[in-house]
């Protein structure tokens, strides 16, 4: 393991407050942030676009990020793709998949709504859509899934960890059972990504998404897209950068990734995401889960334990612990605990309204956690929610 109060150095927010709201975003290392001021400071220029050091120098750095990025997650170079997030990773395949008319597409309940609204907008263009429903603690069967495939479905989509339950889905199952049907799966990694293992070609979907700014720690503005079959997948934009000639009456694309990254893309965040990978797998990901898993599934018991406290999710859940406070709005609880012991958490639908809706409640506060949180956090939350209490029963 790893000493978490060494690690909290790196995260000079953390001196402020308890932060607990990862799930949406996470805090950066000052590594990465330096990382990104040598990028401003010392060679700052487009990538890909010029011949003179500072161009060659910044197109380096970038591609050096999407090195560790793919050697991070065992995936091919050429297959893995920059974006800005994953939601605009869902819709570069969502909008560029090859669609038969009266196609089909199977996505869950769980998912957060960048993994659902782009499927339900394929309605317009004749695409059918199944959405499968999980049980109480937010985990979908596979067999669901599988009595849900007919000869017209071309896509399952699913998330790794659900943002509300905290369920881990099982996506090797999931893709198996696909395969058999020669259907193609799409996996949203945004809230496993960085925060355990994965092994793309392992675990072998067609498509995986994730965001920089959750698990990987790095900036905002960055997310990565990985596509297995490049070929299958027209890009959603075109300009400069993914062409490799144009003529007043055709253009030529460059081959993946390139064809999929037109305009000048998020330099300074690459290049921050890439050291912020570094950072994760010099420390472990298989330590990160370890101490993450941990944290939550204390946090779920002990909230559990206070007499009018519901929370929701399964016992063994990954970092994702949702409750509420009985006869308590959820925002009211979050603004407590911010105001009063200065503990940072998310409350509301958490961009996941049918997940919620699914628990028969109007949002839920909910505690995330990261590599750089402690168990007297934990505490700290856990008192406090249970002074909130003692004030209302």
């Amino acid at each position: 393991m790893y000493d978490v109060l060494t690690v909290r150095e790196d995260f000079p927010l953390l001196k402020n407050v308890i932060y607990l709201d990862n799930a949406a975003t996470t805090q950066t290392p000052v590594q990465a942030v330096s990382a990104m001021l040598d990028y401003f400071y010392k060679y700052a220029a487009n990538h890909g676009r010029g011949a003179h050091r500072l161009a060659r120098e910044t197109t380096d750095h970038y591609e050096d990020a999407r090195d560790e990025l793919a050697s991070f997650f065992n995936m091919d170079v050429e297959k893995t793709v920059f974006t800005k997030n994953a939601t605009e990773g869902i819709n570069v395949v969502s909008r560029g998949f090859p669609w038969k008319q009266g196609g089909h597409v199977i996505v869950t309940l769980v998912e957060h709504h960048s993994n659902l609204l782009p499927w339900m907008r394929l309605k317009e263009s004749g695409v059918e859509l199944t959405v499968i429903k999980p049980g109480k603690d937010g985990i979908i069967d596979p067999e669901d899934i599988r009595s849900s495939i007919n000869d017209r479905t071309q896509l399952i989509a699913v998330n790794h960890v659900s943002n509300v339950f905290g369920s881990i889905q099982d996506i090797g199952k999931i893709i198996s059972l696909a395969r058999m049907e020669g259907v193609k799966v799409l996996v949203d990694g945004s809230q496993s990504a960085g925060n355990m293992p994965i092994d793309i070609k392992v675990c072998d979907p067609d498509f995986f998404v994730c965001p920089g700014h959750k698990g990987l720690l790095g900036p905002q503005g960055t997310g990565l897209l990985y596509i297995k079959e490049p070929d299958s997948i027209e890009p959603l934009l075109l300009g400069g950068g993914m062409v490799s000639s144009v003529t007043p009456d055709s253009f030529r694309m460059e081959p993946s990734p390139a064809k999929f990254e037109a305009g000048t893309p998020n330099i300074p965040g690459v290049i921050g995401l890439g050291r912020a990978v570094e950072y994760v797998k010099d420390i472990g990901v298989h330590n990160i889960e370890k101490h993450e898993l941990s944290l939550a599934r204390k946090t779920a018991l002990l909230l559990s334990e206070i007499h009018g406290v519901e929370v929701y999710g399964p016992q063994n859940r990954a970092g994702v612990v949702s409750f509420n406070v009985v006869g308590m709005n959820a925002h009211d609880v979050a603004m407590i605990l911010d105001q009063t012991r200065n503990i940072c958490v998310r409350s509301g639908y958490h961009c996941a309204m049918p997940s919620v809706d699914h628990l028969g409640v109007k949002g839920t506060v909910r505690a995330s956690f990261a590599l750089y949180n402690t168990e007297e956090e934990v505490e700290a939350l856990i008192r406090t929610v249970s002074d909130i209490v003692s004030l209302v029963l």
